[in-house]
């Protein structure tokens, strides 16, 4: 086999093979072992038809088209490989000369992974917010765990955020009843924002025995883009009552006997959140740094193949388009850069790694991590999982190694979440990888 490489640009090239016919043997002998499995001919047994046998029934063009595919899969693999190309997306084949007893010639354009610098991580800095617990965000989650042990009473005066109301509800198009939106005594919080778009608004401030109305317009459904008239009684309004934050409720509440002692564990508890939710920013605010600091030439037939298969049922205006692109050329740049960060350090993925990110992933599936497990495997998908948390190793790297600092000065210190088990692995996208190609 021979092969030559032509550089089209910084992120294409067009590899010309070609292939003494003595070296597609193999894939001739497959090809007429795979026909002879699946043709029956009077006087031979299944998968014992003779290759003259299979010319005469099938004829000789048909297994030379059959042995191609298989040729160029093996001949291209070869290629990549002798010519150090590491590939991006599938290549276009376009096969030249192929006839009986002679070579076979062909070329194959593709995408691949451009040259480029990455910036020294030390000059990578970001501001982060102060991982800082306040006396509002303590009083905040124990008027929580209050409102859970309170007690509803019924009050005569107009509801106002946080009360609970019973209401009957009826629904109106062109003066016919709308039967979805007709229900009576219904229960519902003010302002969490969980009924129709409008509702919150309509009965803040109503009475019990006030009748308010308010449209709205379905963005899906039977009545999609139609004015839906909705009228809602009130029938009571209940306020909650919220046991005294003292050492009783702290003993009702928690293993604790004192309310002090309840708020030091709260204050604890949200001081973990807020470490976390720093370390989540950090780690966003450095993926976005790492990805302006560095220059790439990105392959626009990979990210174009990508936002094709994306709108592939048709879907989505240009705005949308746009989006989707910048979102993919981005997507595409930054699986780049962390790539070559973990070539360039030698990050491997050790078992134990993977199963943790699958213990993450699953649920998000609603699948166990067996099933998950299985499932990637199915899908030929273990590749591209290995390669995403080779990337969030990448990208830890770095973190290590950036200027985090928060708005006051403070320069922080990530390594206090590792004590707290935060993995932080990226999701695996829906659009291709570059480990392997298909033809």
């Amino acid at each position: 086999m021979k092969s030559a490489v032509e550089t089209l640009s910084p992120t294409r090239v067009k590899l010309t093979v070609e292939v003494p016919f003595e070296e597609l043997k193999p894939s001739l002998d497959a090809a007429y072992k795979r026909i002879a499995a699946q043709i029956s001919v009077p006087g031979f047994r299944k998968g014992k038809v003779p290759n003259r046998v299979i010319d005469q029934r099938v004829g000789r063009a048909a297994v030379l088209d059959e042995a191609v595919n298989d040729a160029i899969n093996e001949s291209l693999d070869a290629a990549l490989r002798e010519n150090d190309i590491k590939l991006l997306g599938r290549p276009e084949v376009d096969v030249q000369t192929f006839e009986d007893a002679a070579p076979l010639s062909y070329t194959a354009e593709m995408d691949v992974v451009p040259e480029f610098d990455l910036p020294a991580y030390d000059s990578i800095e970001v501001v982060v917010d102060p991982a800082v617990v306040s006396e509002e965000d303590i009083d905040s989650q124990l008027t929580g765990l209050r409102s859970r042990f309170g007690s509803l009473k019924t009050v005569e005066r107009a509801a106002t955020t946080g009360d609970v109301i019973l209401f009957d509800l009826a629904g109106q198009l062109d003066g016919e009843s709308v039967e979805d939106l007709d229900a009576s005594a219904m229960s519902y919080e003010v302002g969490t924002g969980g009924m129709l778009p409008g509702f919150d608004e309509a009965v803040e401030g109503a009475s019990a025995g006030d009748e308010r109305t308010f449209s709205f317009t379905p963005e899906g459904g039977e009545f999609e883009g139609k004015d839906i008239s909705v009228t809602v009684t009130i029938t009571t309004v209940r306020e909650r009552e919220l046991p005294a934050a003292d050492d009783d409720f702290a003993q009702l509440a928690s293993e604790f006997d004192t309310i002090d002692e309840l708020k030091d564990d709260l204050r604890e508890r949200l001081g973990r959140v807020k470490l976390l939710e720093q370390g989540y920013a950090a780690r966003e605010k450095v993926a976005a740094a790492l990805l302006a600091a560095t220059e790439v030439p990105v392959p626009e037939g990979a990210v174009t193949q990508q936002v094709a298969e994306h709108f592939v049922d048709g879907h989505g205006d240009d705005d949308h388009r746009t989006e989707v692109e910048t979102q993919t050329r981005d997507g595409l740049k930054s699986q780049l850069i962390l790539d070559k960060i973990a070539e360039q350090e030698e990050l491997a993925v050790s078992e134990a790694e993977l199963s943790s990110w699958l213990v993450q992933q699953a649920p998000r599936y609603g699948m166990t991590p067996d099933q998950f497990a299985q499932e990637l495997v199915n899908a030929g998908q273990v590749p591209a999982a290995v390669a995403e948390v080779r990337r969030s190793k990448a990208l830890a790297h770095v973190l290590e190694h950036a200027r985090i600092v928060d708005t006051e000065g403070t320069v922080i210190d990530l390594s206090a979440l590792n004590d707290l088990g935060t993995a932080g692995v990226p999701e695996i996208h829906d659009h291709d990888d570059h480990e392997g190609h298909h033809h």
